[in-house]
């Protein structure tokens, strides 16, 4: 069974329905909660708390009671500050859930770097509607090597990983009842060269939205590779990139690689451009070139990348549009820094339930749907892009959905010419005939302020009503909520509350590019503001969980197709429409669009979402 932090609004903090609870020694067994106060709560099967009080809490009362299906045990400190506001009461809501679906640890994998390193990671199980909560280590069963490592519970339920040798690879294999998780554990890194740079002179120069050069140059150790650009030749985010001879094959399961980088100090972006085994794209990162000089710069491998992997290229890149100037810079010794090996079982693909994998939406009693990530540019009119965004607009006609909803990113750049060709596939295509609405992606707003959307389109958010569903949709171009205006997050919770206490309004569906969660290992293309992204889950969740009301978000911009459920809501990516995608087509990575059907949520389903 699973606890969740979700609970119905309006709580008061003293409800009359309370009994104080004495502070009883927790047995240890069934669901045991710790509180952010540091107390532990164990539920009995009569759902009666025993409480086991944490450090300096010695004499504490407790306040237990139930209310709309939830139960609460709330520390007597704790009651002044939820009557002022100032703490959440589902913070101390210990509502029991289905039956245990599955477990994750909170991290993919654990790297150590040698003896006496240590790392950490905490178990969440899932229900089967995908409300989650943490696991407490006295509820988990380990299967390791102890020659190896060390693992032991911290205070605040997560399990403290200790290397008790200098190098070596094992698998932790976690047990909650009869479901189980792994989690890769390595000890060490070793460096193993890519790129010596020797060959520098049959690199090639590619670019976006620029024009340069690469050559060979002294490098840090011998030869170098100097990689020249313009970047002021437009306001769009621009790219110069420097191309090996061929893909280079990296042995073993690198975590991270290193390089030396001779800057300018004009604040690009240095980019390692992998493709996994999978042929899944990943970018690192790494920090800003504002030095001068020579700099050892590493670049993250993200968790959940296939092995082995390929180096495609490296680049540096400049997003600000102010930021117009040419520069150089050399690069030199490349490095992997590598691991022991060690072999994780590969977890089968799964989509949630909200996608139909055996039919179609056609007799649903009404259809939406949704476009995103064409991405082609006025400069080129005749392009494949355009050729697959108008191919899209055409399917999406024949289909004869009530709306379409383009979420984002139909067009790459944000200059006036592109939005003139944007809405002119969209009069050409639909003829009228189907109507549609325009979410703003960041790249409406790349090279170009917003106000050349606006100029064509009208608003970057708005809130309407369709057959008794409510649509939100949002702008979030600069890649958060706050970026497209406060008022449009105040927009969302006043849209939230009114649909609440509407009878005629049964779901909330709320729109826009970047997702709270990116599916994909690198987990860039996400909202960047975490907050942000916890807050809008808990707002969808908290609504569904107390209405009995439907809810669903959809967004874009990961560049594949992806459903799952967070604390019973369900989350579709939308894949790209023209660009070409980040994944294999096998994880989602095609081009095509989405069609929801609707139907209204069953009295069996609101008391589901209730619970």
């Amino acid at each position: 069974m699973l606890a969740t932090v979700l609970a119905a609004a309006g709580l008061s903090a003293s409800p009359a329905s309370a009994q104080e609870e004495p502070a009883t020694p927790a047995s240890g067994g069934g669901n045991t909660f710790t509180l952010i106060t540091g107390d532990r709560v164990s539920l009995d099967a009569d759902g009666h708390p025993e409480i086991q009080r944490g450090p300096g809490r010695t004499g504490m009362r407790f306040v237990s009671s139930r209310e709309g299906g939830h139960q609460y045990v709330i520390p007597a400190d704790a009651v002044p500050l939820l009557r002022d506001g100032r703490l959440d009461p589902r913070l101390f809501d210990l509502t029991v859930l289905g039956p245990l679906e599955g477990i994750d640890t909170t991290v993919e994998r654990v790297g150590l770097t040698g003896l006496d390193g240590s790392g950490r990671f905490g178990v969440v199980g899932h229900d089967a509607e995908g409300n989650t909560a943490p696991i407490e280590p006295a509820d988990v069963n380990l299967e390791y090597d102890h020659d190896l490592l060390r693992i032991t519970p911290d205070e605040d339920g997560n399990l403290t990983v200790t290397a008790l040798r200098a190098t070596g690879a094992a698998l932790v294999t976690v047990h909650v009842g009869p479901k189980s998780a792994v989690v890769p554990v390595t000890v060490g890194l070793t460096d193993q060269p890519v790129a010596d740079f020797e060959d520098a002179s049959a690199w090639k120069f590619s670019q976006a939205r620029a024009s340069g050069s690469v050559a060979p140059a002294p490098g840090r150790t011998g030869t170098g590779l100097k990689l020249s650009y313009d970047f002021s030749q437009s306001t769009g985010t621009r790219a110069a990139y420097a191309d090996p001879p061929a893909w280079i094959d990296v042995p073993g399961q690198p975590q991270a690689f290193g390089m030396w980088i001779h800057g300018n100090g004009k604040g690009e972006w240095p980019s390692l451009h992998l493709h996994d085994a999978q042929d899944t794209q990943h970018v690192l990162r790494g920090p800003y070139i504002t030095w001068t000089g020579w700099r050892y710069v590493e670049f993250a491998v993200p968790a959940g990348v296939a092995y082995p992997v390929r180096v495609r290229r490296f680049y540096v890149a400049e997003t600000n549009a102010d930021a117009r100037y040419t520069s150089e810079i050399v690069i030199d010794d490349l490095v992997a820094k590598v691991p022991p090996s060690v072999d994780v079982p590969v977890e089968a693909a799964s989509t949630d339930r909200v996608v139909v994998t055996d039919g179609t939406v056609d007799a649903a009693p009404w259809r939406f749907a949704v476009m995103s990530d064409a991405q082609f540019v006025a400069a080129d009119p005749d392009s494949e892009l355009v050729a697959q965004a108008r191919r899209t607009l055409r399917e999406i006609r024949a289909a004869r959905p009530d709306f379409l909803v383009i979420n984002g990113d139909l067009v790459d750049t944000a200059y006036p010419a592109d939005f003139e060709l944007a809405k002119r596939l969209l009069d050409e295509e639909l003829g009228g005939e189907l109507p549609w609405y325009y979410v703003p992606g960041n790249h409406e707003i790349m090279g170009a302020p917003i106000g050349n959307f606006r100029a064509v389109f009208g608003d970057t958010s708005r809130v309407f009503d369709h057959e008794g569903t409510r649509f939100v949709t949002l702008d979030t171009s600069t890649g958060s909520l706050r970026g497209g205006g406060f008022d449009q997050v105040r927009m969302l919770r006043e849209a939230l509350d009114s649909a609440a206490g509407d009878p005629a309004v049964g779901s909330v569906v709320v729109l826009h590019h970047h997702p709270p969660r990116d599916p994909s290992p690198v987990q860039a293309s996400q909202l960047g503001d975490r907050k942000e992204a916890a807050l809008l889950e808990q707002w969808l969740a908290d609504f569904q969980h107390r209405t009995g009301k439907g809810a669903l978000f959809v967004g874009g911009h990961v560049g594949t197709f992806h459903a799952e459920r967070v604390d019973g809501v369900p989350y579709v990516i939308n894949g790209n429409s023209g660009k070409t995608p980040s994944t294999p087509a096998d994880r989602g990575g095609f081009t095509g669009w989405t069609e929801f059907g609707v139907d209204p949520v069953s009295p069996a389903e609101a008391d589901r979402a209730r619970r």
